[in-house]
Parts: C-alpha cells; structure tokens; sequence
C-alpha cells in the first residue's frame, strides 16, 4: 500500500497496536468476581490507556492534528479516581515505561478536541465496551479526516479471526481511501493481504451483522427490514466496529445502525474507521436515506441519520426496503 498517506498509515497502525496490546492484557486480567459485581473500571482503565497511547504517538508525528477521541482526562484527575490513575498508569507503563502520570493526562487530553478542522484525527480507544467486559468483540478504531472525508483507517479488532488466516486471533484492517483495504496481526508482525465483501446479490442469501445490545440499533426495524428482502438467515451478533469488518471481509452483507430514537445523532468516532473500511473493501455506506457519512460538523455525523453499510451490491435494495418499513 503506498501513496499520500504512508506515514499516516505507518503511524496509524504502530499507534492501534499499542492500544491493542495494552487492552488485550487489560482484558485477560478480568476476573469473573468484577463482573459479577458489575464493576466497570477494567474497561475504563483500558478507555484511557488506550487513548493515551494513540494520542501520544500522533503528537509525536503530527504535533499539529488535533484529535477527536471519546475521552477526557478531566474525571482521572480528581482524588476520588487516584487510584484508577494509578492502574491506567501501569498498563501504559507496559509500553512507555518512562510515562508520569502528568504525561499520561495530557495525552488523553490531546483527544479532547470538538470542533471542526480540514484535517484531524478520530478515535474511539475501545469501541465495543460490554464486549470487551464479557471478553468477546471490541476493537480500537482509528480513522484520519480531511475536508470532511475519511481518509486513511486502522481498525484493531484483538478478539476477531484473520478472514485471511483462520488460525490468526488478532486483526487489523488498514484502509487508504482509493487503494484499498488489507489485514495484517495486530500483535505479531507480517504481510498484509486484501479482502473483499461478498458478492452475495440476492437478498434472501444475506446476513446481516446486528449489535448484541438492542440499545444501539433498533432490533425491531431490522426485523422489519429482514422482512421485507426475505432474509431468512441467522444475524451475526457481536459487539463494535468488529461488524464492520464482517461486512468488509464477505461473512455478512448487510450492517444497520438504525436510530433508536427520533434525536439520536451518532458519534463520528464510532463509524470513521469501519465505514472506509468498508468502502475500500468494496461496499457501500450511507445513512439511512442514502447518504454519505459527512465528518465535517466535528464530534457528530450532524447531516446524517443511523447508518447503513452493505456488500454494495444490495445496498439500494436496502434503502428500499427501510423505506417499506417505514424506517427511513
């Protein structure tokens, strides 16, 4: 893969495996009596970690990017959380071990940015939080933004298997925006390889990839949908941008994140990455009235409404199909 963004690539892909290594050791160490407790601070202490990584090494390279993350430091800060601090500070410890707890903070703090830019960076540092405390599906998700337009991606999914090698456990896809997508490790370093999505143009044929929380699309209208195409097949289930790459890889065609409620304005750090990856996979992605995911109004996809990725091949027939179901 070469072009423009080379180093951006380069960068983008150190910086996600970083965050993967740090998360995977976070998540392993999860005992079965903090989840019987429903405590959350495993994940948080990755959130942070994770973000404090990726931002460190953007600053490193490109000082002059601001950077959309889903974290502030503003809450590790207080007293009452010393000692999540301290716990973010040792698993960041794993791979800077000369970082202060000072540096950490402001390294999460770079992703605090909000506004628009011509050109900046958006993260979510674990995307996917139940999946990771249950120990399945997360990923870490990384996309660079110029005028409003995805550019270069790296979506980290630890727990997701190679599509190009079944026995690998741990997955990166890179994507550059008109050159593709491949995938490589994300913990051991080799070759990257190309996928593609399914050439799947019967809609009874299709799979969708649904989320395992009905709280982040609506269950129901993806029912309805299903309905209306005639899709007969199991949803594959799973936490994060991880169905993105399902779709991306060609073991589903269809992913919807349909509005749960009629206000609901998506976040652009949960759709920048697994939407190019997509795209550069060959499929297609818009919001539910068929258009174009716009990142220009900073944070959130303001112009747009849920989102639809597809095998490319169904997605007009999709559109229709929410439509008939009084959906879009």
């Amino acid at each position: 893969m070469s072009g423009a963004y080379t180093t951006e690539v380069e960068v983008a892909i150190e910086a996600v495996r970083e965050a993967a290594r740090l998360c995977h050791a976070v998540q392993v160490s999860i005992e079965p009596a903090t989840l019987s407790k429903k405590d959350r601070s495993p994940v948080t202490v990755a959130d942070f970690g994770s973000q404090a990584l990726v931002c460190r090494m953007l600053g490193q390279h490109f000082p002059s990017d601001p950077v959309i993350g889903e974290e502030a430091a503003a809450m590790l800060r207080t007293a009452d959380n010393r000692a999540i601090l301290e716990r973010v500070l040792t698993n960041v410890h794993m791979e800077v071990p000369e970082a202060t707890a000072e540096q950490v903070l402001s390294w999460i703090d770079r992703g605090g940015s909000r506004n628009r830019s011509d050109r900046f960076w958006t993260l979510d540092p674990i995307d996917g939080t139940k999946g990771f405390l249950r120990g399945e599906q997360y990923a870490v998700a990384l996309a660079l933004i110029v005028d409003g337009v995805a550019q270069v991606a790296v979506l980290g999914c630890p727990n997701l298997m190679d599509p190009n090698d079944g026995e690998v456990k741990g997955v990166a896809f890179v994507a550059v925006r008109s050159e593709g997508v491949t995938t490589t490790s994300l913990f051991v370093d080799g070759d990257r390889r190309a996928v593609s999505v399914s050439e799947i143009g019967d809609p009874s044929n299709a799979r969708f990839c649904e989320s395992v929380e009905s709280g982040h699309s609506s269950h129901g209208d993806a029912a309805r949908v299903a309905g209306v195409l005639g899709i007969h097949r199991d949803s594959i289930r799973l936490d994060s941008q991880a169905k993105y790459a399902i779709v991306a890889s060609g073991q589903a065609e269809i992913y919807m994140r349909l509005p749960t409620r009629p206000d609901y304005v998506e976040k652009i750090w949960d759709h920048a990455a697994g939407s190019l990856v997509v795209q550069e996979a060959g499929g297609t992605v818009t919001d539910i009235r068929g258009r174009p995911l716009d990142y220009s109004f900073g944070g959130k996809l303001e112009g747009n409404s849920g989102v639809i990725a597809t095998n490319g091949l169904l997605h007009d027939e999709v559109l229709d199909a929410l439509k008939s179901a009084g959906v879009a």
